[in-house]
C-alpha cells in the first residue's frame, strides 16, 4: 500500500497492476512538444486497457529555432544531458515496472533515449512527428534564407513577415530532415518504436493510435522482461546509421548516436558513420537537401519504406520492441496493408497540396538513388586530428575540392556581420571557433550558415569551418564539430589570417597547407604550428557558474559524442 500514491488519484487496485512511467517534453515551449500532452493521454489509455497504470512525469526541453541569435542557444546542447538527468531520477527515485517516453525535438529526443538507456527498464519511444508545411509549400529552414535576403535588402519586410507568421502552421518537429526528424528516425531505425511510427504528421490520427498502442505494447515488453539494453546493440546502431546515410540525416546526429551509445555500454564516433557512409545510397528527396517537406515522408511509407529499400544492407535479425526482429516487422508490415494506407495520405495531400508526386518522387528506390556516397563525410588532417563533419549531400560541387585563405574569427557574431557586410571574398576559409562544447556549449552556427548558403556567389566559393555545430536544417560548404576544438587547444585555435586551407571532402582531408598564401612542406607546416602551439594560451571561460560551467568542464571531445564525461573527476 502506498498512501502518497493513493493521494495523488491512485486507486488501491492500481498499486497491483505494472506501473509504467510515461516521460514527456510536453510543455508550452514549442510546437514539437506543445502537442505532446494529447499522446500522453492516449499512451496512458494503452497502459489502462492491457492493464497498466501510467504515472506522467515532464521535462520539457527548449527549442533552437527559439534560441537562435542569442546567447539562449549555448544552452541547448547542455539540455539533452539535463533531460537525461531527469529523466534517470524520475524513474529511479521512484521504481517502475516499464516506461514509455515522448518527445518530437532536436535535444528532447536523444535526452529521452540517453535518459531510456539510463533506467533500463522495458520501454518504448513514442515520437511526436512533424508539423505541416505552409502556404507554398512553406517550411521553417527557408526562414534563414529569407532573413539574409531581407538584410541584403532583396526582399522587403512585408515578404519577410509573411515567411515568418506562415512557417510553423502546426505543432510537430519542423518539417525537414533536420535534427528533429532525423532523430525521430534514429529511434525507429534503432528498434526502440513501434514499426512505421516515426515522423507522422503531427495532426494525424494515425499518430494517436500510434500512441496508444505504444502504451499497450509497454505492458507486454513488462511480462516478457524485454530492456532496451536487449535491443539497443552494436547491430541496431549499425541499422540506424545505414538509414541515416539513406535520408541524409542531420550532422547533429554525429553528436547524438555516440552519446545515446556511450549510455548503452557502447561506442561509436564519426569514423563509424564515415565508414558506413561510404558507398551507401541515399534515397531520401526532402528538405533541406532536397525538395519536400517532411510531412511526404510518412505518405512514402517512412522508415519501413527507406529499410525496405537498403534491406540487404541491414542486420534484419536486430530484436526490436515489437518483441519480433527487424525482418519480421517489415514483412508484417507489408502484409497487413501498412503501404496502402500510407498511399491513400498521399493521395490526400497531392489534391491538398495542389500537386501530383508519387512515392518514388519522395523515397528513390535504390537503383535511382539521389547518391551512392552516403549523406557525411569525416575529414581529418592537421587541422581535425579528430575530425570535422560535413554534410556533403547539401554541399555545393564546386567546394568538394578546394584551397581557401583562412579569415578566423573568435564568434559567431563576428563571423555574421563579417559575412552580411560583405567584408568575406571569394576564396576564403572563415572559421568560427571557441564555439565548442568546452567554449560556448557548442551553438549552432545557423544564422551564418545560411547566409552563407542563401549567397549566390559566397555558397559556391567560400567554406564555413567550426568546432562548433549546425542545424540540421543547414546547407552549404559547411564544416563542423571540428577537433579537437579550440579552447581544448586543438589545431583550429592556432590558425592565422592568409593560412591555406585544404579540403577535400572524398580524399577525407582538411589541412593548413601553407602561410600567408603559400604552400609548405608537412615539415613546415609542423613546425610553424609548433611555435604557434607554444605561445598559445586558452581563453578564460565564457560560463563561470551554472549549467553551462558544468557542460563547459566535463564535455567530451564532439567525436565522441560531447557527452558529460565524468571520468574528468579522476
Amino acid at each position: 500500500m502506498d498512501p502518497l500514491r493513493i493521494g495523488c488519484g491512485w486507486k488501491k487496485e492500481d498499486l497491483e497492476k505494472p506501473q509504467i512511467i510515461i516521460e514527456s517534453t510536453a510543455g508550452d515551449s514549442h510546437p514539437g512538444s506543445g502537442h505532446l500532452s494529447i499522446l500522453v493521454e492516449e499512451v496512458r489509455r494503452g497502459i489502462y486497457d492491457a492493464g497498466g497504470f501510467g504515472a506522467r512525469y515532464t521535462c520539457t526541453d527548449i527549442c533552437d529555432g527559439e534560441s537562435q541569435g542569442t546567447d539562449g542557444i549555448n544552452y541547448s546542447l547542455a539540455s539533452r544531458e539535463m533531460i537525461a538527468n531527469m529523466i534517470e531520477i524520475h524513474a529511479n527515485a521512484t521504481p517502475f515496472d516499464g516506461g514509455v517516453y515522448i518527445a518530437s525535438c532536436d535535444k528532447g529526443m536523444p535526452g529521452n533515449l540517453m535518459g531510456m538507456a539510463r533506467v533500463n527498464i522495458p520501454s518504448v519511444m513514442v515520437t511526436g512527428g512533424t508539423m505541416s508545411a505552409g502556404p507554398e509549400l512553406l517550411t521553417l529552414e527557408q526562414l534563414g534564407m529569407y532573413s539574409a535576403k531581407y538584410e541584403r535588402g532583396e526582399i522587403d519586410e512585408a515578404r519577410l513577415a509573411w515567411a515568418k507568421e506562415n512557417a510553423c502552421p502546426s505543432c510537430g518537429a519542423c518539417s525537414f530532415i533536420g535534427t528533429a526528424s532525423t532523430m525521430q528516425i534514429m529511434a525507429e531505425a534503432m528498434g526502440l518504436s513501434l514499426p512505421g511510427s516515426a515522423l507522422l504528421p503531427a495532426t494525424s490520427p494515425d499518430l494517436r493510435d500510434y500512441a496508444y498502442r505504444a502504451g499497450k505494447r509497454v505492458v507486454g515488453l513488462v511480462k516478457e522482461g524485454l530492456t532496451p539494453k536487449d535491443i539497443v546493440t552494436m547491430d541496431a546502431l549499425e541499422n540506424a546509421i545505414m538509414v541515416h546515410a539513406a535520408i541524409s540525416g542531420s550532422t547533429n546526429t554525429l553528436l547524438h548516436l555516440p552519446a545515446i551509445a556511450h549510455e548503452y555500454g557502447l561506442e561509436i564516433d564519426g569514423d563509424t558513420f564515415d565508414r558506413l557512409h561510404r558507398g551507401a545510397h541515399y534515397l531520401l528527396d526532402l528538405r533541406p537537401a532536397g525538395k519536400w517537406p517532411a510531412e511526404f515522408f510518412y505518405y512514402a511509407g517512412g522508415v519501413p519504406a527507406i529499410m525496405e529499400e537498403i534491406r540487404d544492407v541491414l542486420h534484419l535479425d536486430a530484436m526490436t520492441v515489437t518483441g519480433k526482429t527487424l525482418g519480421e516487422n517489415l514483412d508484417e508490415l507489408k502484409k497487413d496493408g501498412f503501404y496502402e494506407r500510407c498511399q491513400k495520405w498521399l493521395d490526400k495531400a497531392n489534391e491538398r497540396y495542389g500537386i501530383h508526386i508519387s512515392k518514388e518522387d519522395i523515397i528513390r528506390s535504390y537503383d535511382n538513388a539521389i547518391g551512392t556516397e552516403g549523406s557525411i563525410a569525416v575529414m581529418k588532417g592537421n587541422l581535425a586530428p579528430e575530425g570535422a563533419v560535413i554534410k556533403h549531400t547539401a554541399c555545393p560541387e564546386e567546394m568538394y575540392k578546394a584551397v581557401l585563405y583562412a579569415r578566423p574569427f573568435d564568434s559567431e557574431e563576428e563571423c555574421l556581420e563579417a559575412v552580411l557586410r560583405h567584408k568575406v571574398n571569394k576564396g576564403d576559409a572563415v572559421f568560427i571557433r571557441y564555439e565548442g562544447p568546452q567554449g560556448s556549449g557548442m551553438p549552432e552556427m545557423f544564422y551564418t550558415s545560411e547566409a552563407i548558403s542563401s549567397d549566390p556567389e559566397l555558397g559556391r566559393s567560400i567554406a564555413l569551418i567550426t568546432d562548433g555545430r549546425f542545424s540540421g536544417a543547414s546547407t552549404g560548404p559547411v564544416i563542423g564539430h571540428c577537433s579537437p576544438e579550440a579552447q581544448a587547444g586543438g589545431p583550429i585555435a592556432l590558425v592565422e589570417e592568409g593560412d591555406l586551407i585544404e579540403i577535400d571532402v572524398f580524399g577525407r582531408k582538411l589541412d593548413i597547407v601553407g602561410f600567408g598564401g603559400e604552400r609548405k612542406t608537412e615539415e613546415e607546416v609542423e613546425a610553424e604550428l609548433g611555435r604557434r602551439r607554444a605561445s598559445w594560451k586558452p581563453k578564460q571561460r565564457k560560463y563561470r557558474s551554472g549549467v553551462l560551467r558544468l557542460f563547459s568542464e566535463l564535455a567530451a571531445s564532439p567525436m565522441k559524442g560531447a557527452y558529460l564525461d565524468y571520468n574528468r573527476f579522476n
